[in-house]
C-alpha cells in the first residue's frame, strides 16, 4: 500500500467553512480543493485523484443538483477508476440513489460525522489501490501484449518486434495496409504494451462519420455551440486523455479538420466546438489508412506537414495472402472461438477446407476469413467444416518461378515448414508426418528458420 500522505483526495465544496472542516478532518491524506464543476474537472485532469468527495449543490445554482450530477457524469467519464463519494442533504435518498446509479462509490448525508466518513474514504482508497494492483499483476502475466496477434509469418513477427520497441517511446505511429489486415489489433497491442495500458484505448473511424459531425466527435462541443447541443459533450480526443487514440482511415479526414488536428499535435491542447478554453491533452496517437497518403498529398487532398507529424514511425502491414501459413493458423483459432460462442462443441477443418483456405487469395484479408469461418461454423451440418461450407474452391495454387536453386530450396523449405505447422495447428507430431520427416529433423528445421515451438 502507498503512504497515506501520497494518497490524493479531491474535495469539491463551495462552502468555505465546510471546505476548511473537511480539509482539517482528512489532513492525513493529500487534499486538493475545488469549488465548482470547471475547477473540479481541471483538478481531475491535472492530478487524477484516487478518491473524490463532492457536494451535489454547486455554483452557479447551489440550490439545484443539476450542476453536481453533470460533474459526476463528466468526472467518471474522465477518470472511471476514481471513487466518488457524494455528500447530500438530509432525507435526500432519491438523489443519493441516482448518484449510485450513475457510478458514485458511496454517499453521505450532511452534516456528517468525520470519523464515519473517514472510514468510507479509507475503504475507497484501499479498493482503488487493490484494483490498480490487480491490473498491474494482470499486465505482468501477459508480458507480450502483442501475443494476442496470431502469426508465424516472419514479416508480421518483425512488425510485432517493431511495435514492442516503440510502445513506450510516445512516437506517433502510422499503420498502412489493406482493409481487414488487422490494423486495429496492432494498435490495441501497441497500447497494451505501453505504459498507458491501464488508461483508455479509443478508436474512431474518420470515414464512417459525416464531415459536419466529425469535428464535434473528435473535439467535443460546448452547450449551445450549435442547434441541438443541449449539454457540454467531451470529444474522442479528450476521452482518450492519458491513453491512446486511434484515428482509423486518416486519409478520409477533411482538409479543414487536418489543420485543426495538426495544431493539436503541435501544441497538445484542444478547444471544444463553441468553446474558448484551451484544454491540455496527453494522448498517444496511432493512425491507420488503406490509402496512399503520398498520392493524396500530390493531389492536394492531404497536408504534407500533417503527414510528417503522423509518420514518425510507419508500419506497412502485409496482406493476408502474403503471410506464409497465417490464413490456416487464423482459421483454426477462429473455428475454436466461434464454435465456443455458438455452443457447437469441438469443430474441425477438413483437409479440403484447409487446402481451400491456403489457396484462396483473401482480397478481404483477415476480416473476410473471420466472416467465412463464422458463417461456416453456424451453417455446417456436422462438426467438420468443408470447403463447401466455406464457399471456397479446393483448387491448385501456382507459384512464380525462382531460378536461384539454393534460395528456391531455402524458401520452399521455410514455406513448407510454416504451412505444415499452421495446417496442423502447431502439433509437431502431425506436422512432421505431413512433411515426411522425423520430429528431431523438424525441430532442426524450425530452429534454422527461427521458429520456436
Amino acid at each position: 500500500m502507498s503512504n497515506e500522505k501520497s494518497r490524493r483526495l479531491l474535495i469539491v465544496e463551495d462552502d468555505p467553512a465546510l471546505q476548511k472542516q473537511i480539509r482539517w478532518a482528512f489532513d492525513e491524506y493529500d487534499p486538493i480543493l475545488a469549488e465548482d464543476r470547471e475547477s473540479a474537472l481541471a483538478q481531475v485532469r491535472r492530478h487524477v485523484p484516487a478518491v473524490v468527495t463532492m457536494d451535489l449543490g454547486l455554483p452557479p445554482d447551489p440550490d439545484s443538483v443539476s450542476e453536481g450530477f453533470l460533474l459526476l457524469e463528466q468526472l467518471l467519464e474522465l477518470a472511471p477508476e476514481t471513487k466518488v463519494i457524494v455528500l447530500t442533504g438530509q432525507n435526500d435518498q432519491t438523489n443519493a440513489l441516482r448518484a449510485i446509479e450513475l457510478g458514485a462509490y458511496d454517499f453521505f448525508a450532511k452534516p456528517f460525522e468525520p470519523e464515519i466518513l473517514a472510514l468510507t474514504i479509507d475503504r475507497a482508497f484501499r479498493l482503488f489501490e487493490l484494483q490498480r494492483e490487480n491490473r498491474r499483476l494482470q499486465a505482468m502475466r501477459q508480458p507480450d501484449a502483442l501475443g494476442a496477434l496470431i502469426t508465424r509469418d516472419p514479416g508480421m513477427l518483425r512488425i510485432c518486434r517493431t511495435m514492442e520497441k516503440v510502445a513506450n517511446t510516445g512516437a506517433t505511429v502510422l499503420l498502412l495496409g489493406e482493409s481487414g489486415t488487422g490494423k486495429e489489433v496492432l494498435a490495441r497491442g501497441l497500447h497494451d504494451a505501453s505504459s498507458r495500458a491501464n488508461e483508455r484505448f479509443v478508436a474512431i473511424n474518420c470515414a464512417a462519420i459525416p464531415e459536419n459531425l466529425l469535428e464535434s466527435e473528435l473535439f467535443g462541443y460546448e452547450k449551445g455551440a450549435f442547434s441541438g447541443a443541449a449539454k457540454m459533450t467531451v470529444g474522442k480526443i479528450e476521452t482518450a486523455n492519458r491513453g491512446t487514440l486511434m484515428l482509423d482511415e486518416i486519409g478520409d479526414l477533411p482538409l479543414q479538420l487536418q489543420a485543426k488536428l495538426l495544431r493539436f499535435l503541435q501544441e497538445r491542447v484542444i478547444e471544444r466546438v463553441g468553446g474558448r478554453q484551451e484544454i491540455p491533452i496527453d494522448v498517444r496517437i496511432v493512425c491507420a489508412t488503406h490509402q496512399d497518403l503520398k498520392t493524396l498529398i500530390q493531389s492536394g487532398h492531404f497536408r504534407e506537414d500533417l503527414y510528417y507529424r503522423l509518420a514518425e514511425i510507419v508500419v506497412n502491414i502485409p496482406a493476408l495472402r502474403a503471410r506464409v501459413g497465417d490464413a490456416e493458423l487464423l482459421a483454426h483459432a477462429f473455428v475454436r472461438r466461434f464454435a465456443e460462442q455458438q455452443k457447437r462443441g469441438t469443430m474441425l477443418l477438413r483437409d479440403d477446407a484447409m487446402r481451400a483456405i491456403g489457396n484462396h487469395p483473401w482480397p478481404g484479408n483477415v476480416r473476410e476469413l473471420e466472416n467465412r469461418i463464422k458463417r461456416a461454423v453456424i451453417m455446417a451440418d456436422e462438426n467438420q467444416i468443408t470447403a463447401e461450407d466455406l464457399e471456397l474452391n479446393d483448387g491448385e495454387k501456382h507459384e512464380n518461378a525462382v531460378f536461384d536453386l539454393r534460395r528456391a530450396r531455402e524458401e520452399a523449405e521455410k514455406r513448407a515448414v510454416i504451412a505444415a505447422l499452421a495446417r496442423c495447428d502447431g502439433n509437431i507430431v502431425k506436422a512432421a508426418e505431413l512433411l515426411g520427416v522425423s520430429r528431431p529433423t523438424l525441430y532442426d528445421l524450425m530452429h534454422r528458420i527461427g521458429i520456436t515451438d
